[in-house]
């Protein structure tokens, strides 16, 4: 593997900073689909939702919000926000309450 060299210190401009990287949009259909799905986590349950539409730093804080409603953890993965648990009707309600369009996928 070649290194790559990239300057960090500057004689004339001093300490050189990196440019933070550009925000990632997700996008969707207009329906938010809220999933309970097990495979690949030993038997655990987790609730995803896929569907909304904003940048990562949107769904961060939808996320941050529906841990707090449902008192659970959860992750952002590839823009599908995951709660532990089967917490779907609280997360329908809470997402309906924000004006999203949204559908139970799945059994």
């Amino acid at each position: 593997m070649a290194k790559e060299n990239r300057l960090v210190y500057s004689t004339d401009r001093g300490r050189i900073k990196e440019e933070p990287a550009e925000e990632k949009r997700y996008s969707g259909d207009g329906i938010v689909r809220i999933q309970r799905e097990t495979k690949g986590r030993k038997g655990k349950g987790v609730t995803c939702v896929r569907g909304i539409m904003g940048t990562e730093g949107e769904l961060k804080l939808l996320l941050a919000e529906l841990k707090k409603r449902c008192g659970c953890g959860g992750a952002l993965k590839d823009g599908v926000i995951e709660i532990q648990g089967d917490k779907r009707s609280e997360i329908k309600s809470l997402l309906e309450s924000k004006n999203y369009k949204v559908k139970l996928a799945g059994g």
